[in-house]
């Protein structure tokens, strides 16, 4: 499965899903063209590890409704895209191994 992992990757989230098989896409800033260029609309998964670009999140299901949203960040995930997420995960309470192996 591709997987776009987006913004900083402090916890190795990125490497953790390439160890389980996934293809990883990676992006600094999830602006709509460059979510397309990562290939989201082929992907299976979006992983946001800032959640100060929660608003990627309603772009990225735009663009793919199928996606898995999976917040990886110890901040508070926007009300607005709360109902978007289908995993909000604390880093401080499971790792990136746990997290990649879910997907």
């Amino acid at each position: 499965m591709r997987v776009i992992v987006a913004g900083p990757d402090e916890r190795d989230i990125a490497a953790a899903i390439e160890a389980e098989g996934h293809e990883v896409a990676r992006v600094d800033v999830a602006n709509r063209p460059a979510l397309e260029e990562a290939g989201v609309l082929e992907a299976g998964a979006y992983v946001l590890t800032e959640v100060r670009q929660a608003t990627s999140i309603p772009v990225a299901l735009d663009l793919n409704e199928g996606l898995k949203v999976v917040v990886y960040d110890t901040e508070s995930l926007p009300d607005f895209a709360r109902g978007q997420a289908d995993l909000v995960v604390d880093p401080e309470l499971l790792g990136p191994d746990a997290v990649a192996a879910e997907l």
